[in-house]
């Protein structure tokens, strides 16, 4: 028969529950990340709506491995912004579970998806717009970003009524790679790559689109 749980399994099994539940409440919309702090190297203990690609028994991010290292770490980061593998942008919360003695043992971690809340504002914004006047477009003067260049694509992609650039047609893809080449974002430094994990396609896709 087995022995009594210690303080910190648990903590971490009640965690667990937390993680499945709210995973499940917002399934596909935000990630949520149960992290065993005691192993940094197979940190990741539950995952739920996973949206990052991670799984069971990967290590820990640079936010857990402070954490470990830091007994004066915050105890909530709340709401700073973050970003996908592939590029979509995210919001995330990371809370740290201490034991009775005030040590880190483990981290729940948020991390919502807002891309298509991006897109929807984006068609709200279209809606509203009125007529344009005959003045001249303003020029810009600065170089751009690649958050612009997001932003752009998204825009490209609402106006043709897709929640994200990755769901437009091949000729649409096309259309926008050279609108964002006439616009100048091409000339932004990791442009092309970053292209290409917005639209879900290759580098040389990109570059085939520009021919």
């Amino acid at each position: 028969m087995n022995g009594p749980l210690s303080e910190d399994e648990l903590l971490l099994r009640e965690a667990e529950k937390i993680v499945t539940a709210v995973g499940r409440m917002f399934p596909g919309l935000c990630e949520v990340v149960l992290h065993d702090l005691r192993d940094p190297e197979h940190a990741v203990r539950a995952i739920e709506s996973g949206l990052s690609g991670r799984a069971v028994g990967d290590p820990a991010t640079e936010i857990g491995l402070a954490r470990i290292q830091d007994p004066d770490f915050p105890d909530v980061l709340q709401n700073y912004p973050n970003r996908f593998p592939d590029g979509r942008p995210a919001k995330s919360t990371s809370i740290g579970i201490r034991n009775g003695s005030g040590a880190y043992v483990a981290a729940i971690c948020l991390n919502l998806d807002v891309s298509a809340l991006g897109a929807a504002a984006a068609a709200l914004t279209a809606l509203a717009r009125t007529e344009a006047d005959d003045r001249p477009p303003a020029e810009t003067l600065r170089a751009r970003t690649l958050d612009e260049l997001r932003s752009a694509a998204a825009e490209f992609a609402t106006a043709r009524g897709s929640v994200s650039p990755r769901g437009l047609r091949a000729a649409d893809k096309r259309e926008l790679v050279r609108d964002l080449r006439d616009r100048g974002f091409l000339q932004v430094k990791h442009a092309v790559p970053t292209l290409g994990e917005i639209l879900g396609v290759s580098r040389a896709t990109v570059y085939n689109h520009l021919r």
